[in-house]
């Protein structure tokens, strides 16, 4: 600011530069406040604790899951989910069937087809088939077919095959849907939506308000600091001037 502005006051002995640094520090505080408790209502964290969604996620990473309703959930979107025949834990894990899907693996290709049409994976763990062993599913109404990503290591809806629902989870088991990495540091960002889904019948979910509340948080730190920082910089001028 010039040396004009930070003299100018405003009757009540108040420079403008010291009005300016108030009001951007009042404005900070309610981006950064608002931006996480705008978080805290939308998002929940969760620390996958295996290797069955590598490598879209890494053991023991830490994601940030958007709480939705079961009948929210598009193919392709990886959930957060609970249910009883599973062991009554939650688990992550992504929706490759809805209800009246049929979900097939392998073709000659090696490749996953839902009603009959071959599905671009390109998040799996590997190069080889999307299955090492062959399965057939129709998944019933109102149920979500559930894959990991390391089709080696995961254990899914294939293991579920002979039950009741044909491996599948019911939407109302779905806790929330996995919108971010948080953590470690080197995968922090925003979950891509598989464009291999897209062509389907209801396509493919939109990303939540992640990137927004994140851009709320960091606008409000740097108005606070910004802010607070002007005071003493100020009189530190002031006495140099003096």
């Amino acid at each position: 600011m010039s040396s004009s502005t930070e003299h100018r006051t405003d009757g009540r002995g108040r420079t403008t530069g010291s009005v300016l640094s108030g009001l951007a520090v009042a404005v900070g505080c309610v981006l950064f406040l608002g931006g996480f408790v705008w978080g805290a209502l939308t998002y929940r964290p969760y620390t996958v604790p295996t290797d069955s969604m590598s490598p879209t996620i890494a053991a023991g990473a830490r994601v940030l899951a958007e709480r939705v309703d079961g009948s929210e959930i598009r193919r392709g979107d990886i959930v957060v989910f609970k249910d009883d025949v599973w062991g009554d834990l939650p688990m992550v894990k992504r929706v490759v069937g809805i209800g009246g899907d049929k979900v097939a693996c392998c073709t000659k290709q090696g490749r996953l087809t839902v009603n009959a049409k071959p599905v671009e994976e390109p998040y799996l763990q590997g190069s080889g088939p999307a299955s090492p062993v062959g399965f057939k599913a129709k998944v019933p109404a109102g149920q979500l077919f559930l894959l990991g990503d390391h089709r080696n290591d995961s254990l899914d809806s294939r293991v579920h095959l002979t039950d009741g629902d044909h491996g599948s989870v019911p939407r109302s088991a779905v806790n929330a849907r996995v919108d971010a990495r948080a953590w470690p540091l080197g995968s922090v960002g925003v979950m891509q939506r598989p464009a291999g889904f897209a062509a389907f019948p209801g396509g493919i979910s939109q990303p939540g308000p992640v990137q927004p509340i994140t851009l709320a948080v960091v606008a409000g730190a740097v108005l606070i600091l910004g802010g607070a920082a002007y005071g003493p910089l100020a009189r530190r001028r002031a006495r140099k001037r003096g």
